[in-house]
């Protein structure tokens, strides 16, 4: 019994839900309502609840009832709140253009107004009201104090260095050219010792190649007086400055012969020279006289050698700035000691630049160093050249490691601790009257006793102010030719927000270029001009509505000026290239502006000019940055908020475009009849002052739904058989063939996402014209059948009629070609026929028949919403007769020839 009470109740509100449920859907509001999930999931909670009531109270039929008036009452509700939720959407739907008003005046206050909203009362540099204590006991951290600690530290941090590949690099070659030097001297002094240091020691030698000729000459002197007085036995050796010629084979320095007046100079007390005396006798002892010549021979070469490389010495140490060479000890070192020194040299190189040479190390330090290096890798008697060499190559090889120095400097601030003052109860923060200082506002802060509260009154002017500005704008929009849609409101609000939008964040180089760029270029000159010499005068007015604006006036004037150039300029452009172009002109006006205003107020001509002119560049890459944004955003701009530009209908006309490439293929008979269309529409609409780029475009488009059927309409049957009088033989039927041209165009064009204004051509151009043809078939069929019956409706297009001047022209041209078409099959069949008496069709004939057609379409109430007057119906028959003749001129009758040839066609 319970499972059965169960069911039936179950069974009743199944229905009832059931009954509901195919009530909404015919009324259409179950899926676009959007509460229609949670109304769902609400009645399946009620099925729940009624479960479980039902098993608690399974024979309580008042409890039943009373689920039952729950239900109802509940029902009622939601649908009670989805009529006002209905309403609501409708109210606002009806009302939208007012709702973007409010959006965009209320958007605009608050973004302009956001330093409103949080100010204080109490202020930094303005006196203290009353005197204000501290509530509480706390401590507050001085930042102030503790960035500065911190800065002091992260100064103080060491600094991280690191070797510099490329100077050590240099440095090696510096040190290897003056190596290479001493050696090509040392070449030229030849080898050292030169003789066998057993006979000669290697100090007389240095002393024999080095000491003056003087010194050499009675060196000689005393050598062949010794040999003379050794032959007769005598005593002592004369010295004398006289040459000696005890070799004839030598080659003897040039010198005077002395005179007897001449006094004689002494060198017995120079021990070099009498060293080398005693040397050269006793290898006169143990040798022959011819020996000891050879030897004086090689000594005074080897002294010619040592002159010559004693002379590029010298002129080396001109050209050398450091004084590497100024004692001669590299001729005085053997040739073991300089290959002991050079590897000596490099080795000292290697462990000094290894451990690195740090700027501003003293010289002196540098010279220790070197010092204690060479002791270990050189002899002792060439340290003084190898430090020489050493300090005159070595430069500062370390140079600073950024980035670790940097973490090393924050690791160091970080690990100071803040700086905390302690307040006390009671503790006086400010008195009365004294300035708030920065520190007195951070304490007051700290115990929230600023008093932060929202300015309403500034905030009612500035929205003042706006809204007279947008009311401006509105009256403007009304009188330019371009009728905005609520979403071109709404894009034209959020490119305006885009320059305050980013002042907030502290950039200065805000998108005014982009505004006037992709204004212009949408919606013409005047609405881009009229936005920027609004939104202008509010930035330049906040000051004075006490809101701090962080950007300076010449700021604003740069971007505005590079706004209006583009405003101005961008719609006249048919290619993204000469709208880049523009990007570039843009950001020199800027950049000029910029520099300008500084010039004129002064500032560029201070101590502060390179930033004057630092910021001039900056203003200037601005302007091209965010215009090379405009340009990559505009093809997405115009796709979301469909929108039609003279280059996006430059491209749409492309007829490498699918649609038109299929156009062509598929029905060429309808694609010649349309490009014939396009040149006479495109002919009114310039001279109507219309927009010709969108007439063009519109009208390669007008026809695509005749693809669907291509042989339904006659210009593409080719002369073949009509499958309307052959096949078909329904006018009715055929009428709806035609008329679906318009619906599956519609189609088409929706599926190819083509602009809204081009699909507006398909059904317009056609109006809710009568397909008189069928229509006239139908009326003869019925005369004949009175059981039928005719509708016009029947044989009518849905529309609607043309609802803008562009349209109407294609209308017009579109229902006057195939008249002129039918004038130009006439004419070319009388130039073919051999009776040449015929008249061709004058102007003026074909003028009266367009006029007629005209003044048809004009009395059917087709254009009476497409803006054109009736004045202009004669203009535009006219414009369409003058490109006929153009297309169809006459031709010169030529004579026959005898012989087969050619005709040609003027």
């Amino acid at each position: 019994m319970k499972m059965q009470q169960f069911l039936q109740f179950l069974t009743q509100q199944l229905t009832h839900w059931r009954r509901q449920y195919k009530g909404l859907r015919r009324k259409g509001k179950l899926m676009r309502n959007p509460k229609s999930k949670s109304h769902r999931r609400e009645l399946l909670r009620t099925i729940l609840k009624n479960i479980i009531l039902f098993f608690s109270k399974t024979n309580d039929k008042s409890c039943r009832r009373k689920q039952e008036t729950a239900l109802k009452l509940k029902a009622k509700l939601v649908k009670t709140k989805r009529s006002i939720y209905k309403v609501c959407l409708d109210w606002v739907h009806e009302q939208r253009s007012l709702v973007i008003l409010a959006i965009a005046i209320l958007s605009l206050t608050g973004i302009l107004g956001q330093k409103l909203y949080n100010q204080t009362q109490l202020k930094v540099g303005h006196p203290a009201p009353q005197t204000i204590i501290a509530p509480y006991t706390t401590s507050i951290e001085d930042r102030k104090e503790t960035e500065a600690e911190r800065k002091a530290v992260s100064k103080s941090s060491l600094q991280v260095l690191m070797l510099d590949s490329r100077m050590n690099e240099q440095i090696n070659e510096n040190l290897q050219k003056f190596l290479d030097d001493s050696n090509e001297i040392r070449v030229v002094a030849g080898a050292f010792p030169f003789f066998d240091p057993v006979v000669l020691s290697i100090s007389t030698q240095r002393y024999l190649r080095s000491c003056p000729d003087s010194e050499w000459q009675a060196l000689l002197l005393a050598v062949e007086n010794s040999k003379n007085q050794q032959k007769k036995g005598t005593g002592r050796t004369a010295i004398s400055s006289r040459p000696s010629s005890i070799a004839p084979n030598q080659e003897r320095q040039p010198h005077t012969t002395p005179t007897p007046e001449k006094t004689r100079v002494d060198f017995s007390q120079n021990t070099d020279f009498t060293q080398a005396v005693a040397e050269l006798k006793s290898y006169r002892l143990t040798t022959s006289e011819k020996n000891l010549s050879l030897l004086i021979a090689q000594i005074s070469r080897t002294r010619k050698r040592y002159t010559q490389a004693t002379g590029k010495l010298l002129q080396l140490e001109t050209v050398t700035p450091e004084a590497v060479y100024e004692e001669s000890l590299l001729l005085d070192l053997s040739d073991v000691e300089w290959e002991k020194t050079q590897r000596g040299i490099h080795q000292s190189a290697e462990r000094i630049l290894t451990q690195g040479i740090p700027q501003g190390l003293p010289k002196n330090i540098l010279q220790d160093a070197v010092s204690l290096q060479l002791q270990s890798f050189v002899p002792e008697s060439a340290e003084p050249l190898a430090k020489n060499l050493l300090v005159a190559v070595l430069k500062p090889n370390l140079q600073e490691d950024e980035e670790q120095t940097r973490e090393n400097a924050k690791k160091a601030a970080a690990g100071v601790s803040p700086v905390m003052v302690k307040f006390r109860d009671g503790e006086v923060i400010v008195k009365k009257g004294v300035q708030i200082t920065a520190w007195d506002f951070d304490v007051l802060e700290h115990y929230h006793l600023v008093h932060r509260e929202v300015k309403w009154q500034e905030l009612v002017k500035l929205g003042g102010v706006i809204a007279i500005a947008i009311s401006i704008f509105v009256w403007v929009e009304r009188h330019i030719d371009y009728e905005l849609r609520q979403r071109d409101r709404l894009l034209v609000l959020l490119l305006t927000l885009s320059v305050p939008g980013l002042v907030p964040m502290g950039l200065p180089y805000t998108t005014w270029s982009a505004l006037g760029l992709l204004l212009g270029s949408f919606y013409g000159p005047t609405l881009g001009l009229t936005v920027v010499g609004l939104l202008l005068p509010i930035l330049l007015l906040l000051p004075i509505l006490g809101i701090s604006l962080d950007m300076s006036k010449a700021a604003l004037l740069a971007g505005a000026g590079g706004a209006i150039l583009g405003s101005y300029v961008a719609q006249r452009l048919r290619s993204r290239e000469e709208l880049a172009l523009l990007g570039v002109a843009i950001a020199l006006t800027q950049g000029s502006i910029y520099l300008v205003v500084k010039i004129l107020i002064g500032q560029a001509f201070a101590s502060t000019w390179y930033i004057v002119l630092r910021e001039a560049g900056f203003f200037a890459l601005s302007g091209l940055g965010w215009s090379v944004v405009a340009l990559g955003l505009s093809p997405y701009l115009e796709k979301v908020f469909d929108l039609v530009t003279p280059i996006r209908l430059a491209e749409l006309a492309n007829p490498n475009r699918p649609l038109l490439k299929r156009l062509a293929t598929e029905t060429p008979g309808t694609f010649q009849h349309t490009l014939f269309v396009a040149t006479l529409a495109e002919a009114a609409a310039k001279e109507l002052g219309c927009n010709v780029e969108l007439v063009r475009a519109g009208t390669l488009y007008h026809d695509i739904g005749k693809m669907h059927d291509p042989l339904g309409f006659i210009e593409n049957q080719m002369g073949g058989p009509n499958k309307h009088d052959t096949e078909i033989k329904d006018p009715w039927k055929s009428a709806e063939i035609i008329k679906k041209h318009v619906t599956e165009g519609l189609v088409m064009a929706r599926k190819h996402l083509l602009p809204t204004a081009i699909q507006a051509f398909i059904p317009e151009h056609q109006g809710t014209m009568l397909i008189a043809y069928f229509h006239h078939q139908a009326q003869q069929m019925a005369q004949e059948d009175p059981s039928l019956t005719v509708d016009d409706a029947d044989f009518r297009y849905d529309g609607p009629i043309p609802q803008s001047r562009e349209t109407g022209i294609v209308m017009l041209a579109d229902s006057c070609e195939a008249a002129l078409r039918s004038l130009q099959a006439s004419t070319s069949a009388k130039h073919q026929g051999e009776k040449r008496s015929l008249k061709d069709v004058s102007p003026e004939q074909a003028l009266a028949m367009l006029n007629n057609i005209l003044r048809a379409k004009w009395q059917d109430n087709q254009l009476v919403d497409s803006g054109l007057k009736r004045e202009e119906m004669s203009q535009i028959a006219q414009i369409f007769v003058d490109v006929w003749q153009q297309f169809h001129h006459k031709r010169i009758a030529y004579p026959k020839l005898k012989a087969s040839g050619t005709t040609r066609n003027s």
